[in-house]
C-alpha cells in the first residue's frame, strides 16, 4: 500500500498526464463546462456557443492547432472578464492598506473636532467661572477663534496669525472695559474700535499673543499637513486599483486566464513564472510608485514623532485657556499704564456704574466641558498616531511587492502541480523570469512593456510634493515666533524669542517648567481629586484676585494648574 506521500505524486502524475493528454488530442469530447462557466461568470449568453469543438479561424489571441470550445465572441467576453478579474484582485489586495488609511483619516478628523469643541468649552468657561461680566461678549470671539481652527485644520485656506490677532484684538477692549476701566458707560463702536485697533500698539497681553502664534503654527499645521498626506495616500491606492492595463497587458491577461478554457481546461491555473512575467509586464508602471510610496510612509512616520510636547495639537489647544488666563492677569497686573496709555490713543470714556449682564452659561455643558481626569497613557491622540504608523509600516513595499503577492495568493497554480504556460498545461514553466520595475521588462517574454503611464507618473508628482511637505514639517526651526530654550534644571521651557520678565507670564523655575496659576471661580471637578494635582507655588508675585464682577457669587475656590503637570483628557475619545 502506497503511504500518502507516494499517493499524492501518483495523483498529480496521473492528472498532468490526463490534462497533457486532453491538449495533444483533437481536444476536449464536449464543450459543455465551458458553456456552463460562461453562464454561472455573467460573461454573456450562451445561446450561439459551440456544443463541441470545432475550428477558430478568427481567433486573435487564444489561438490553437486543436479543435476550440472558443468563438471570436467569446473571446472578447473573456478579454473583458480578464480586465475585470484583474482588478478585482488589485482591490482585495490593497483593502486592508485602504482601510486603514481610511479609517484613521476618519478617525483623526472625529478626534480632531472634539478636541476643539473641548478647547472651545474650555475657553467659554473660563470666561463665564473666571470673567463673568465679559463672558457674553467674548462668547462669540471665542467660538470665531475655534471655527478658524477648524477651517485651518481641514484645509481652509485661513492664516494662523492673523485669527490669533483678531481673537486677542477683540479681547482687549473686553478686557478694558471690565478689568481695568470697569463702570464705563457710553463707549461708541468707534471708541471700542480704538481700543481693539490700539492692542498692537500698546501690547497689554506682552509675549502671550505671539507665543500662542507660535504654538498655532508649530501644532496645526503638520496635523492639517498629516491629514492631507492621509487623504492623498487613499487617493493613490484608489488610482492603483482603476489602473488601465494596456493592449499588450489585456491580451497577455486574456491568453493567462481564459485561453485555457477553449481547449476546454477550466480549472488549470498559470505557472508561477508564467504569471509573473504577465503580471509584473502589467504592473511595470505601477512598480515605478515604490520608492515614493517608501518615503511616503518613512515622512509620515517622522512628521508623527515630531508632533509632541508643547507643539502636540492637543497640548496646545486644550492648555489655550490657561494661556488666555494669562494674558488677561497680564493686562490687570499692567491696568495703570495700559489705561494711560489708551486714554492718550483714544481719548477719555464718560464713567458712569453700569451692571453688565450676567453670564448665561449652560451649566450643564460646563460640567461636562470641564471633566478632568488624569491621562491614560494609551489615551491619547499621539499613541493612536503611534499604532496607526506602526501598522503601516507593514505597507512600506506594498507596490514593489505586488505583482508577487498576487501570483502567490491568487493567480498562480501552487509549485509542483500541472499548470498553463500559454500554450499548454505541462509541469514546469522554462521561460526566463524577469523582475518588477520597468528597467526590468525588456526581457519579458510575454508582455511588451513601452513607454510612460501620464497617470502613475501624475501620482508620483503628488507623491512627491506632499513628502517634501512632510519632510518640511518634520523639522523643528526656531521662527520669529517662538525660541525654545533649555531651562536651568535641564527641562524644556518654551519662550518667546527677546526678552522674557515676570510681567510677560513666562518666568521659568529650576526645574525647567512653566508656572501658571489659575483662578477657578463656583467651580470643582465632580472627577478630580486634588491629590492628583501636582500642587506648585505662584509665581505671579501675589495672591490670585477675583474679576467675576457684582454679578457673580462670592463663593469660590481656587485651584492651582500647571501647564505641564495637568492634561485634560477628551471624553470618550476612542
Amino acid at each position: 500500500m502506497m503511504d500518502g506521500q507516494n499517493w499524492r505524486v501518483g495523483f498529480s502524475c496521473l492528472l498532468l498526464l490526463a490534462l497533457v493528454g486532453s491538449t495533444r488530442s483533437e481536444g476536449v469530447q464536449g464543450c459543455e463546462e465551458v458553456r456552463k462557466l460562461f453562464r454561472w461568470r455573467h460573461l454573456g449568453a450562451v445561446k450561439g456557443l459551440p456544443d463541441s469543438p470545432r475550428a477558430g479561424p478568427d481567433l486573435q489571441v487564444c489561438i490553437s492547432r486543436n479543435p476550440t470550445c472558443c468563438t471570436k465572441k467569446m473571446e472578447e467576453r473573456y478579454q473583458i472578464a480578464a480586465h475585470q478579474d484583474m482588478q478585482q484582485v488589485l482591490q482585495t489586495s490593497s483593502s486592508a492598506l485602504k482601510f486603514l488609511i481610511s479609517r484613521n483619516a476618519a478617525a483623526f478628523q472625529e478626534t480632531l473636532e472634539t478636541l476643539i469643541r473641548q478647547a472651545e468649552n474650555y475657553t467659554s468657561i473660563l470666561f463665564c467661572n473666571t470673567y463673568r461680566n465679559m463672558a457674553l461678549e467674548a462668547a462669540a470671539s471665542v467660538q470665531e477663534f475655534f471655527m478658524d481652527v477648524g477651517l485651518f485644520l481641514f484645509g481652509t485656506d485661513v492664516n494662523p496669525e492673523e485669527f490669533v490677532n483678531r481673537f486677542f484684538d477683540s479681547l482687549f477692549p473686553l478686557v478694558y472695559n471690565h478689568l481695568i476701566n470697569p463702570g464705563v458707560t457710553g463707549r461708541s463702536m468707534e471708541y471700542s474700535e480704538c481700543i481693539r485697533m490700539a492692542r498692537r500698539d500698546v501690547s497689554p497681553f506682552g509675549s502671550i499673543p505671539k507665543r500662542v502664534m507660535g504654538q498655532m503654527g508649530r501644532s496645526l499645521l503638520p496635523i492639517r499637513t498629516f491629514l492631507q498626506a492621509l487623504n492623498l495616500g487613499i487617493e493613490v491606492i484608489n488610482t492603483t486599483d482603476h489602473v488601465q492595463f494596456s493592449k499588450e497587458c489585456s491580451r497577455a491577461l486574456l491568453k493567462m486566464q481564459y485561453c485555457p478554457h477553449c481547449q476546454g481546461l477550466t480549472l488549470s491555473k498559470p505557472c508561477m513564472g508564467y504569471c509573473l512575467n504577465v503580471v509584473r509586464g502589467c504592473l511595470a508602471h505601477m512598480a515605478e510608485l515604490n520608492p515614493h510610496w517608501h518615503a511616503y510612509i518613512r515622512s509620515l512616520e517622522e512628521l508623527s514623532h515630531a508632533m509632541h510636547g508643547t507643539y502636540d495639537i492637543e497640548h496646545v489647544l486644550l492648555n489655550f485657556h490657561l494661556l488666555v488666563n494669562d494674558a488677561v492677569m497680564h493686562a490687570h497686573r499692567n491696568g495703570q499704564k495700559l489705561s494711560e496709555q489708551v486714554n492718550k490713543i483714544c481719548g477719555h470714556p464718560v464713567r458712569t456704574p453700569t451692571q453688565s449682564p450676567r453670564c448665561s452659561f449652560d451649566r450643564s455643558k460646563e460640567k461636562h466641558g470641564m471633566k478632568i481626569s488624569i491621562r491614560n497613557g494609551e489615551e491619547t491622540l499621539a499613541n493612536r498616531r503611534k499604532e496607526f504608523i506602526n501598522s503601516l509600516r507593514l505597507f512600506r513595499t506594498f507596490y514593489g511587492g505586488l505583482a508577487d503577492q498576487l501570483c502567490v495568493n491568487e493567480l498562480a497554480a501552487a509549485d509542483g502541480l500541472p499548470c498553463w504556460n500559454g500554450e499548454a498545461v505541462v509541469k514546469s514553466y522554462t521561460q526566463h523570469v524577469v523582475g518588477n520595475g520597468m528597467k526590468a521588462q525588456s526581457g519579458n517574454p510575454e508582455v511588451k512593456v513601452k513607454g510612460t503611464d501620464p497617470v502613475i507618473n501624475q501620482i508620483i508628482d503628488k507623491l512627491k510634493h506632499v513628502i517634501q511637505l512632510l519632510q518640511g514639517r518634520s523639522t523643528p526651526k526656531p521662527d520669529k515666533w517662538e525660541l525654545l530654550q533649555l531651562g536651568s534644571g535641564g527641562g524644556m521651557v518654551e519662550q518667546v524669542s527677546g526678552d522674557c520678565d515676570d510681567e510677560d507670564g513666562c518666568g521659568g523655575s529650576g526645574s525647567g517648567e512653566v508656572k501658571r496659576t489659575l483662578k477657578i471661580a463656583d467651580w470643582m471637578p465632580d472627577e478630580m481629586n486634588l491629590s492628583d494635582v501636582k500642587q506648585i507655588h505662584q509665581t505671579d508675585g501675589g495672591s490670585t484676585f477675583d474679576t467675576t464682577g457684582a454679578g457673580c457669587s462670592t463663593a469660590t475656590e481656587s485651584m492651582t494648574l500647571t501647564l505641564m503637570g495637568v492634561v485634560m483628557l477628551l471624553p470618550g475619545l476612542w
